[in-house]
């Protein structure tokens, strides 16, 4: 969003975007009413609203760790034999790729309970926790301190790398979507595209600004930011998408969905 927040480009396009802030699956539910042109949806919403389109170039994505979406359990029990899972609910898409994961790990059954983000208080009710943005960055800079606190020997998996390393695919979490019956025409793309890139061009200035929000050290958001996070939609993450779409509707995760082939157009 990096041209929208920053002159000298951020003027101009307030006369033809207005931006509302909110999570991305309430981006994707202002989608589905109609009530918004354009959002950042989590995947999963492509298979579950109908109509959408995948706005070409643009991606949120990881083609190894990510760090920032983690299953943390007991070093004490394997994954096959957990019983239970916390989850974070922030991001349908997440649970879904957790949801394959578990069948991968023979361990298809497992209930996930729906709890906040707070890892103590989830491994107080469930055999592991999964984590989503924020807090998975904090617990894992927190890991030591934690050990020192409880001296419980936890696992922290990164579900990105996990889902590499069992799928040779790369772990897609969003995408830039239009509503059905939007007009929108190429040059919203190429916004959103020169935005991406200008972003990436100052990634030191954004690490900057968020470390004064979070109390993580700043050379790790740059590195999150610059080097965990992947942002162009170029083919091996179309397949990684199609990939997800085929093994979750196989597995009754989500319903069947086909990604469009406007999708394929890397920019």
């Amino acid at each position: 969003m990096w041209d929208f927040e920053h002159a000298p480009l951020s003027a101009e396009l307030a006369k033809r975007y207005v931006l509302t802030r909110m999570s991305p699956s309430d981006c994707a539910a202002r989608l589905a009413t109609g009530a918004a042109d354009i959002g950042l949806i989590p995947i999963a919403a492509l298979a579950t609203i109908s109509g959408l389109r995948v706005l070409p170039g643009c991606t949120i994505a990881s083609k190894s760790r990510v760090r920032s979406l983690l299953l943390v359990r007991r070093a004490s029990q394997p994954l096959t034999q957990l019983r239970s899972v916390a989850a974070d609910t922030a991001s349908r898409t997440t649970l879904a790729y957790a949801r394959i994961l578990f069948h991968k790990w023979g361990n298809a059954d497992v209930p996930f309970l729906p709890l906040a983000a707070d890892l103590d208080r989830m491994l107080e009710r469930a055999d592991a926790a999964i984590l989503i943005g924020d807090p998975a960055l904090l617990a894992l800079e927190e890991q030591s301190n934690r050990f020192a606190r409880t001296g419980e020997e936890l696992v922290y998996h990164d579900l990105a790398h996990e889902w590499r390393a069992l799928t040779g695919l790369p772990f897609v979490s969003a995408v830039w979507a239009a509503a059905q019956g939007s007009s929108l025409d190429e040059s919203v793309a190429d916004d959103f595209v020169a935005s991406r890139d200008h972003g990436l061009a100052n990634i030191n200035a954004i690490a900057a600004e968020w470390t004064k929000q979070l109390p993580v050290p700043e050379s790790t958001i740059r590195t999150y930011l610059g080097e965990n996070i992947h942002y162009v939609l170029d083919e091996e993450v179309v397949e990684g998408m199609r990939g997800f779409f085929s093994m979750a509707a196989e597995l009754g995760v989500l319903p069947e969905y086909t990604l469009p082939a406007e999708a394929l157009a890397a920019r």
